[in-house]
């Protein structure tokens, strides 16, 4: 007898919103300096920075591009008239204090905002400065980190509490039979277990361990800790450019215990203030004068993935650009982000990758050696695919 086959793994759902047009909000304490990092990443002064808790009140919203080698080498390889490369949106939202569950503060507006968001850039601050206030009165990170963590889990709580009411409420007269009666069960158990997950066990939904059926009733609840988090440390200049701060093993101790493989990345949101109104030129001297870099491409890029997100690119003479979309989706549905007619009238897409474009340096070459593939409506677009969708009239 031959030996069975293994069953075929299925495919886990990713936790968050099934959509390619994901945005990541800026959060954390009053005067921490999300703003003023909001400004240097956007290279805009939209946010506004002040010393003063809740400087920011309405969420402001900018698309940063995404770095991508890739995409600078198609621009050089096409020379096309129009470049657009992937983007970032990220949002300012305002500074977060104990009690925001609560509505304490700007509470309830501010967890709403973060409702809205799909990741989140949690900025902490590590620096001292008696220039600065500190809304708690002095510079501690990890309990910083505490509070924020503990305000999205007791408003996650709290609202899945309510969920849970309306479903008991609605499914009293559940009897076993049909099947509907049966998904309400389904569902209502899934609900008690993220809420053991946030209230028994102090963890993030983003941490529990969920099937896929369980992920589709996580990800209709909207959750706060099911979101992506990415922690931002902000140092001082002096700190950030001799890589040493009393904080970061604090910190990095503190991840591992509450929330293990997030990542850590820290800046200093005084260095990118200083570097931003250079030109590429100065920016480069100055970098080499310090011995340290800036890091807002590895910021976004961090954000970029956390969400999961790739990129595709159409490539010509008129334009070359990357079409961002989610990890898993299928090419008329990555055809659509361009055009839903794509998407409504796909009939197949002819696709290469971008290391056999690279490596054999034009489109034709690439076809003379059999790597140029026509894919149907099952294809799972790849990171770095170059697509030319065909679409029925």
């Amino acid at each position: 007898m031959p030996p069975k086959k293994a069953p075929p793994q299925e495919k886990k759902i990713l936790l968050g919103r099934p959509s390619n047009n994901l945005k990541i909000g800026i959060v954390g304490l009053p005067n921490v300096g999300k703003s003023s990092f909001f400004n240097v990443l956007s290279q805009t002064d939209l946010g506004k920075a002040a010393n003063f808790p809740y400087a920011t009140i309405d969420p402001e919203e900018a698309r940063v591009p995404v770095p991508d080698p890739r995409f600078d080498w198609l621009c050089e390889l096409y020379k096309p008239a129009s470049r657009v490369p992937a983007h970032l949106t990220c949002i300012d939202i305002a500074g977060l204090t104990a009690g925001a569950s609560t509505g304490a503060g700007l509470g309830n507006a501010f967890l709403s905002h973060v409702r809205a968001v799909d990741g989140i850039f949690q900025v902490v601050r590590a620096f001292d400065d008696a220039e600065v206030i500190h809304v708690e009165g002095d510079v501690d990170p990890t309990r910083d980190m505490e509070i924020i963590q503990n305000e999205l889990r007791l408003k996650d709580i709290e609202w899945v509490q309510k969920q849970l009411e309306n479903l008991k409420k609605t499914g009293r007269s559940l009897g076993s039979s049909s099947l509907a009666d049966k998904a309400r069960k389904e569902e209502i158990a899934t609900v008690e277990k993220v809420l053991k997950c946030v209230s028994e066990d102090k963890k993030d939904v983003r941490k529990g361990d969920w099937t896929n059926k369980e992920i589709d009733v996580v990800n209709g609840l909207s959750l706060l800790t099911a979101k992506p988090v990415t922690y931002l440390i902000n140092l001082s200049e002096r700190d950030y450019i001799r890589k040493k701060n009393k904080w970061l093993p604090r910190i990095k101790a503190w991840i591992d215990a509450n929330n293990p493989g997030d990542p850590l990345i820290p800046f200093s949101v005084a260095l990118e203030e200083r570097l931003a109104p250079l030109s590429a030129e100065e920016k480069a001297e100055e970098e080499k004068n310090i011995s340290a870099t800036s890091a807002l491409n590895k910021i976004t890029q961090a954000g970029y993935t956390s969400l999961d997100l790739i990129r595709y690119f159409t490539c010509g003479p008129d334009e070359v650009r990357a079409w961002t979309i989610r990890k898993g989706t299928k090419a008329p549905q990555a055809a659509g982000v361009i055009h839903s007619d794509f998407e409504n009238k796909f009939v197949c897409g002819e696709i290469m990758s971008y290391v056999d474009l690279h490596e054999h340096g034009s489109e034709s070459a690439v076809k003379a050696a059999g790597k140029l593939r026509q894919q149907g409506k099952p294809y799972e677009m790849v990171d770095g695919d170059i697509a030319y969708w065909k679409s029925g009239g």
